[in-house]
């Protein structure tokens, strides 16, 4: 069951030009989101001011081989590990719900580009990793969903209370849970598999073309941010920002205790 290609099996009432163009609008829908929030949240122009200043403001210059090593220790510390989570649970999630959404994404994108019809049978892996990608998305993302997000209700808010900042984690495991539940259902002949598969197309194009309102976006501004503050600790400029608040010597710090007179 899971060796089986599902996109395959819709070539018959679906055809594969249709599904590849999909996917060709989703990858436009997110580069056109990530374009769009990035001018209108002023984002790059934040950087490049930031990274100007950073290299005015440093006590040292950062040579060229410098830079590469610091560019491969944010791929391989922040890009890959998740390294900026502190909270190890939140990390695990993380990286669950990151690889399964690569591995999900990448196995439907070469079935249905390179193995559309059961006359071009895909590899057993590929489908596999699909259904892979698809699991480790809703292992990680129900987790963080139930046991690891803000506690909003501690805040006077509604557990139910959802903003637009949610979509994107929302339409992501909805996507992969109907992904699941259609390629489940198609392998057993199942009725059923067009609906879930309808729903499965509504989510994922819910989740591509929702990035300028979600969270999506912010897969690409996390790396440039890591290394750029990798860089500034680097050149010494970021050793002239004020202290932290926690910090003994810091204004209003709260290690200082009130005065009694």
């Amino acid at each position: 069951m899971f060796s089986a290609n599902p996109f395959a099996a819709l070539s018959g009432s679906i055809a594969p030009a249709v599904m590849q163009t999909y996917v060709v609008v989703m990858i436009l829908l997110v580069v056109a989101g990530t374009i769009y929030d990035t001018l209108h949240k002023k984002s790059a122009q934040y950087f490049f001011r930031n990274w100007r200043d950073a290299g005015s403001n440093g006590s040292r210059r950062v040579g060229a081989g410098e830079m590469v090593s610091l560019a491969v220790r944010t791929v391989l510390v922040e890009g890959l590990m998740s390294g900026e989570f502190c909270n190890r649970r939140r990390r695990i999630a993380h990286l669950l719900t990151m690889y399964g959404f690569l591995a999900f994404v990448i196995a439907t994108a070469i079935m249905v580009f390179m193995f559309p019809t059961p006359a071009t049978p895909a590899p057993a892996i590929l489908p596999q990793l699909w259904y892979l990608g698809a699991l480790l998305i809703c292992v990680g993302g129900y987790w963080f969903w139930f046991f690891i997000r803000v506690d909003v209700a501690a805040e006077g808010n509604s557990p139910f209370r959802l903003v637009l900042a949610d979509l994107f984690i929302l339409s992501l495991l909805a996507s992969a849970t109907f992904g699941l539940i259609w390629g489940v259902l198609q392998s057993a002949g199942s009725a059923w598999s067009n609906l879930f598969f309808g729903l499965h197309v509504l989510a994922s194009t819910v989740l591509f073309g929702s990035v300028p309102w979600s969270k999506f976006a912010h897969m690409f501004y996390k790396p440039a941010a890591a290394f750029q503050k990798r860089v500034e600790e680097a050149n010494g400029s970021r050793s002239n920002l004020p202290p932290p608040a926690d910090r003994p010597e810091s204004f209003g710090s709260a290690r200082q205790h009130a005065r009694h007179y």
